[in-house]
C-alpha cells in the first residue's frame, strides 16, 4: 500500500494509504452518503505523480487547485515571499 494525496470534496488535501490496483475510492460522507474518488496520473517529462481526484473535477482543475495552493503556501511559509 502506498500514500495518496486526496484532491477536492471534503477530503481535499488528506493523504489516505490505497491499494496499488484500485481505480476508484469511496469515502463516506455522513451516514448515508460518499464521495467517489478515481486514480489520475499527473506528469510532466518522465516524472509522474499519482492522485485521487473528486469526480466532480476535471484533471485541469485538480492542477490548478495544486498551483493555487502551492502559491499560497510558498507566500505563506516563515520567511516566503509577500
Amino acid at each position: 500500500m502506498q500514500s495518496y494525496l486526496f484532491v477536492g470534496g471534503d477530503h481535499d488535501g488528506l493523504n489516505s494509504f490505497v491499494a496499488d490496483d484500485v481505480e476508484f475510492v469511496q469515502w463516506s460522507v455522513g451516514v448515508t452518503d460518499f464521495e467517489v474518488y478515481a486514480r489520475e496520473t499527473l506528469g510532466c517529462d518522465a516524472v509522474t505523480v499519482t492522485i485521487f481526484r473528486h469526480e466532480s473535477l476535471t484533471p485541469m482543475q485538480v492542477l490548478d487547485r495544486m498551483l493555487h495552493h502551492y502559491k499560497a503556501w510558498c507566500v505563506n511559509r516563515p520567511g516566503g515571499r509577500r
